[in-house]
């Protein structure tokens, strides 16, 4: 259990699990740093995977089937945009629909396109290649560990540090701060804030669907209704455990990966799968807790401190 092996397979697992975890986490911070809180991740990954398992089977072309889960995915989000922000729905209800939207049109769709009634499109998609890094792979347990990921591993791992330059080096991620820590201040500087908060939903919805494509054109070579498997949801968690803070995030999407990984190796070892299989979201829930006593002492130390300076 504990060679060098064992080791090396637990770990390129932890990377190759953290892959939509990351994806999600980094579409999630967007919107929440505009100041609004999307829910329907998970949604829009599901509804994503199921795109470019549909487009790349049927033009069989890996780049028009990663435009079609990308398009799908941000149309989805921007819709719920649309409906929060200029609709006046509630954000939450509205997240809750598309989840269970996506639930239902996925498997609908499968049976328009193949007749089946089945959670599965038999239809073989395309898959993105796996990248050996030169030099990186010859060497021992390193290149074991790093090399030899799909494609989109490497692009989730790049994508934290354009979120990073986005949302704090450029002038649009000024914009997306300003109006997520106070509307009414951006407004009066000339800042459109449903403008910025609509084209935050929608770089949440490109970016998520790149986990969503991941799932069914890398992880898997097909489509299944319960490929996401709450990975949209853990990711969300990632996000809010980090306060928005893209490195932070990562590691975090990560640590939940490790537990992930490490549950699904385990199970090779015949120990009980379902106390395994609850493992990730357990982890979840003490971690939410644990940050959540973090931030209320860490606020009773500001009140203190702040009662002292008055006195």
């Amino acid at each position: 259990m504990f060679s060098i092996s064992f080791l090396t397979s637990l770990l390129f697992s932890t990377i190759r699990l953290s892959t939509p975890l990351i994806f999600s986490s980094m579409g999630g911070l967007i919107t929440r740093k505009s100041g609004s809180n999307n829910i329907a991740l998970e949604g829009t990954m599901l509804i994503s995977a199921m795109a470019g398992a549909v487009f790349s089977a049927y033009a069989q072309n890996l780049f028009i089937g990663l435009l079609g889960a990308m398009m799908s995915g941000l149309l989805i989000s921007v819709f719920m945009g649309f409906m929060s922000l200029k609709m006046s729905a509630d954000m939450t209800l509205t997240g809750i629909s598309i989840n269970r939207l996506a639930d239902g049109l996925t498997i609908f769709i499968i049976f328009l396109l193949v007749g089946d009634k089945g959670t599965t499109i038999k239809l073989p998609s395309l898959t993105f290649p796996t990248v050996n890094i030169p030099i990186i792979q010859d060497i021992p347990f390193l290149g074991s560990v790093i090399s030899g990921h799909n494609l989109l591993t490497y692009v989730a791992f790049l994508v934290v540090v354009a979120v990073w330059f986005l949302i704090y080096k450029t002038p649009l991620g000024l914009q997306i701060r300003a109006v997520g820590e106070s509307e009414k201040a951006a407004e009066s500087v000339g800042i459109n804030v449903i403008g910025i908060k609509i084209l935050a939903f929608a770089l949440t919805g490109a970016i998520c669907s790149l986990g969503g494509a991941y799932m069914s054109m890398g992880y898997l070579s097909w489509f299944s209704a319960s490929m996401i498997a709450g990975r949209g949801f853990i990711g969300m968690s990632a996000m809010n455990l980090s306060n928005a803070r893209p490195f932070r995030t990562m590691f975090i999407a990560i640590m939940f990966a490790f537990v992930d990984a490490l549950a699904m190796t385990l199970q090779t070892l015949n120990l009980p799968a379902e106390p395994l299989q609850m493992l990730p979201y357990l982890i979840t829930i003490i971690a939410l807790i644990i940050f959540a006593k973090h931030d209320m002492a860490r606020e009773e130390k500001k009140k203190k401190e702040l009662l002292m300076a008055k006195e």
